[in-house]
């Protein structure tokens, strides 16, 4: 799928495939909701209200308060991609929630996943 098309996506759309994603096994949405949280910088309030407002991904991204500065330390393959090889700004923060999410659903530690 080109860039595009991915930046386009809705992200009230995504949003419920990372939650079933982390679900299936046997996660919990709060915690989805943790990491994009400590990704983007939104709060619980934010992260609805960008919801709600049916953004999509791109602007759901370009509108995050603060990309959290660790998110440089997110490493590893996700698509079959390098993350840290993307070059497209927009695509490496959809790719890093991607990688976070996979490895939530993989039982990483939220600590860990955090880089801390």
């Amino acid at each position: 799928m080109e860039n595009s098309k991915v930046f386009a996506m809705k992200f009230s759309k995504v949003y419920p495939l990372l939650v079933q994603k982390a679900e299936r096994k046997g996660r919990t949405k709060e915690e989805v909701d943790q990491i994009i949280c400590w990704l983007t910088g939104y709060d619980s309030k934010g992260l609805k209200e960008q919801m709600d407002r049916d953004v999509d991904y791109g602007t759901f991204f370009d509108q995050a308060p603060a990309m959290n500065p660790d998110c440089a330390r997110i490493k590893g393959v996700v698509c079959g991609v390098r993350v840290e090889e993307i070059e497209d700004p927009l695509m490496k923060k959809i790719r890093y929630l991607d990688k976070l999410v996979d490895e939530l659903a993989r039982g990483k530690a939220l600590e860990k996943i955090f880089r801390s």
